[in-house]
C-alpha cells in the first residue's frame, strides 16, 4: 500500500501540476468565486461557520479582512506558481485560501467541487522543490499527487452516496435533471429533455459512473487515461446542458495526467525560434555522450626483447 501511495512521479510533473493549481487559486479568485467579496456586506449575524471555522474559531468576515485575505492570497498564490519557496509560499496559500472557502461556504451553500483542490494546497508544500522538465522521479511528489487523486475519486463516490442517502431510489427514477435544465438548461439541454425517459437514464449512469469511479485506480496506465478522459467528457456534457462548470475539480483532475509533457514555455520559444536548450535534455547529454563516445585508442608499448621485424 505504501508503494502504491508514493509511487514516483518525474518532478517535471510535479512543478506543472503545482503552476498549474496556483494559477487556478489566482484566476478562482478573479473569475470564479469574486461573489465571496460581497459577503463582506452582509450582515455578521448571517454568518454561520462551517464546523472548522467554529474548531478554530475564525473572525467573522468584515470588509477589511476579506480585502486583506484577497489581496495577499493573490499576489501569493502568482508568486507560488513560480515554484519558488514551495514551503513557505505553499503553507501560505493553503491557509489563506481555506478561510476563503469557508467565508464563501458559511452562508448556507457548499460546494463539493472543491475537494480535491484543497486537498491538493495542502500537500503540495509537502512535494518539495521541482523544476519543469526534470526527469527525475520523486516519491514525496507522487505522493502528493496521489493523495490529490484520491480526494477527487471521493468527491464522485461520496456524491453518489449522499444522492442515494439523502434521495434514495427516487433519485434515480425522479425529476432532478428535469429540474436543473428548467432552472439553468440550454438550448441543447432542451433538446435532450424532449427524447422520451433519457433524462432518467442519464440519471442512472451518473450514479453508476460515480459509483464505480474508484475503478480508475485498478486499470493500466493507458486505459486510466482514456477513463480520466471520460470524467472530462462528462463535465464537458454538464457544462453544455445545465452549465454548471466544476472548474476546481477538473483543476485537481489534472493530477491523473502526465503533465510534464505540457511545455508552454519551451513551445513558445520554439516558435518565435529563440529556442534553447531542454533543462531535461542537457542533463542527460553527459550520460549519452559517455554511453555512445567511441573508446579512445591506447598505444601500446613496444615488448622489450621482441624483434622489431619479421
Amino acid at each position: 500500500m505504501s508503494r502504491w501511495l508514493t509511487e514516483p512521479v518525474p518532478r517535471g510533473r510535479v512543478a506543472a501540476f503545482r503552476t498549474l493549481i496556483y494559477l487556478f487559486v489566482a484566476a478562482d479568485l478573479v473569475i470564479f468565486t469574486p461573489w465571496v467579496r460581497t459577503r463582506a456586506s452582509v450582515p455578521g449575524e448571517l454568518y454561520q461557520p462551517l464546523l472548522i471555522g467554529r474548531m478554530l474559531p475564525l473572525p467573522t468576515p468584515t470588509p477589511t479582512l476579506v480585502a486583506v485575505i484577497f489581496w495577499s492570497l493573490l499576489l501569493l498564490a502568482l508568486l507560488a506558481a513560480t515554484g519558488r519557496a514551495p514551503r513557505l509560499l505553499g503553507w501560505a496559500v493553503c491557509a489563506l485560501y481555506l478561510e476563503w472557502m469557508i467565508i464563501a461556504m458559511s452562508y448556507g451553500k457548499v460546494d463539493h467541487d472543491r475537494i480535491g483542490l484543497l486537498v491538493a494546497l495542502a500537500v503540495l508544500p509537502t512535494a518539495g522543490r521541482a523544476r519543469h522538465g526534470d526527469a527525475t522521479r520523486t516519491e514525496a511528489g507522487g505522493w502528493a499527487l496521489r493523495v490529490t487523486q484520491i480526494a477527487v475519486i471521493c468527491t464522485y463516490f461520496l456524491a453518489a452516496w449522499a444522492k442515494l442517502r439523502f434521495g434514495g431510489l427516487d433519485w434515480l427514477t425522479g425529476s432532478v435533471l428535469a429540474r436543473a435544465i428548467i432552472r439553468r438548461g440550454t438550448d441543447f439541454a432542451d433538446l435532450i429533455a424532449q427524447v422520451p425517459y433519457l433524462l432518467i437514464v442519464a440519471q442512472f449512469g451518473i450514479v453508476a459512473f460515480e459509483l464505480l469511479s474508484p475503478v480508475v485506480f485498478l486499470l493500466p496506465a493507458r486505459w486510466r487515461l482514456a477513463m480520466v478522459g471520460f470524467f472530462y467528457s462528462f463535465h464537458v456534457v454538464t457544462i453544455a446542458t445545465i452549465t454548471i462548470s466544476f472548474a476546481p475539480h477538473l483543476a485537481a483532475m489534472t493530477s491523473f495526467l502526465p503533465l510534464e509533457k505540457v511545455r508552454p514555455l519551451l513551445w513558445a520559444r520554439r516558435l518565435t525560434g529563440r529556442q534553447g536548450p531542454d533543462p531535461a535534455e542537457v542533463d542527460a547529454e553527459p550520460v549519452e555522450a559517455s554511453l555512445t563516445a567511441p573508446a579512445p585508442l591506447v598505444d601500446q608499448a613496444p615488448v622489450v626483447g621482441r624483434p622489431a621485424g619479421p
